[in-house]
């Protein structure tokens, strides 16, 4: 079995890691491709030094997202019912649906604060009413909202 040589990522590599990540990989690899594109460091004390202080900073980073996606979450409890009005034909039915830009729109409106469209997972919606609406703040993190859809 050859000899593993030790590197340290300055970037993401497809199949292999990401940046700051201590990878194992073969001599050749990283002599010929790794260290001269710049994309690798060769491990020494002071890159493994580096590599725990950017991992530390990493980890605020994320701690301090964590927290004001809590934040946030409470703030939407607080509110508690966002309203969204839309067109109704015979017997409260929906032209169309109340989609998760629909949801997403009367989130910003109310807390002047931006939602991805993205993390909002909206029910099957074709009638005037109320509905439980899921929101994902952070990957740890998921309000759920109540949402009531009027006639205007």
């Amino acid at each position: 079995m050859a000899k593993r040589v030790q590197v340290v990522l300055n970037e993401d590599v497809l199949s292999l890691g990401k940046s700051g990540d201590l990878v194992e990989v073969a001599p050749g690899y990283a002599r010929n491709f790794l260290l001269p594109t710049g994309k690798g460091l060769s491990v020494t004390p002071a890159v493994l030094r580096q590599v725990e202080h950017r991992r530390a900073k990493e980890a605020e980073r994320q701690a301090a997202l964590k927290a004001a996606a809590v934040a946030f979450r409470t703030a939407l409890d607080t509110i508690g019912r966002f309203t969204i009005k839309k067109q109704t034909g015979g017997d409260d039915v929906l032209f169309g649906t109340v989609t998760n830009v629909d949801v997403a729109e009367a989130i910003e409106a109310a807390t002047k604060q931006p939602v991805d469209k993205r993390d909002i997972t909206v029910p099957e919606v074709h009638r005037t009413g109320s509905y439980k609406v899921q929101v994902k703040l952070h990957p740890e993190v998921v309000a759920e909202i109540n949402v009531e859809v009027v006639s205007h």
